[in-house]
C-alpha cells in the first residue's frame, strides 16, 4: 500500500513540471502526445475512484499479477486511442488538462489512504483486494511515468522503489526475468517501449 502513494504522487510531479513545448512532445505510448497520456491519466483517476467505492463479498478472482492480460504491443490505432486524442485535445490548454488531473489525482490518491487493503473491490468484471488492486496501479502509473519522460529531458522519471516493483509484476506476468540489470531499462524493453533484444518477445499489459 506504500508503494501507490509514491508512484501516484511522483506522477503527479512530473506532470507540474511539464513546460508548455513538452505537452506536444511524443510519448513513449504509440502514437500519443503528452498531452494525450496526460488524459489518458485522468480516466487512469476516475478508474480509481469508482472501483475504490465498489466493494463487493465476492471472492477475490485475480491478485496483481494475475491481473495482467499480456498482449502485443498497440500501434495507437485503435478506437481507445482515437478517443484519447480527442478528449486531450478538447481542452482548452495544458493549464485545464492539469487542473482536471490535479483534481481527479489527488481525489485518488486520498481515497486509495483510506481504503481498508483487504477489503474486495470489482473491476473489470474481475474481483481484487485493495491491496492487489492499488498495487495493479503501481504499475500502470510507473509504466505512464516512464511514458511521460521517454522523450523528454528535464522531467524526473519514477522512484526506484516502484521501478523495482513493477519489474516484479511484470516478470510474473511475462514468466521469465527481464532483458536487463537496469529495472528502467528492462521495463522499456519488456513492454515494447524500445526494441527488445534478440529472443525475448515483449508483452503490452492491458
Amino acid at each position: 500500500m506504500d508503494l501507490f502513494p509514491r508512484a501516484w504522487g511522483a506522477l503527479q510531479e512530473a506532470v507540474h513540471s511539464l513546460d508548455d513545448a513538452q505537452w506536444v512532445a511524443p510519448s513513449g505510448c504509440a502514437g500519443w502526445l503528452v498531452q494525450d497520456l496526460v488524459f489518458h491519466l485522468v480516466i487512469g483517476a476516475q478508474d480509481i475512484l469508482v472501483t475504490l467505492v465498489t466493494t463487493t463479498d465476492a471472492p477475490a478472482t485475480r491478485d496483481a499479477v494475475t491481473y495482467w492480460e499480456p498482449g502485443e504491443p498497440g500501434a495507437g490505432t485503435d478506437a481507445e486511442s482515437a478517443f484519447v486524442r480527442r478528449g486531450a485535445v478538447a481542452y482548452s490548454g495544458p493549464a485545464s488538462l492539469t487542473h482536471h488531473f490535479d483534481d481527479l489525482a489527488v481525489a485518488a490518491g486520498k481515497a486509495a489512504a483510506a481504503a481498508d487493503p483487504a477489503t474486495r473491490v470489482q473491476t473489470r468484471d474481475e474481483v481484487l483486494t485493495v491491496a492487489d488492486f492499488l498495487t495493479t496501479y503501481v504499475v500502470e502509473a510507473t509504466l505512464h511515468h516512464l511514458d511521460l519522460t521517454l522523450h523528454l529531458s528535464g522531467v524526473d522519471g519514477p522512484p526506484a522503489s516502484t521501478l523495482a516493483a513493477t519489474r516484479a509484476i511484470v516478470e510474473g506476468v511475462a514468466g521469465q526475468p527481464l532483458p536487463s540489470e537496469d529495472d528502467r531499462e528492462a521495463l522499456l524493453y519488456a513492454t515494447g517501449r524500445l526494441p527488445a533484444p534478440a529472443g525475448f518477445t515483449p508483452v503490452a499489459l492491458g
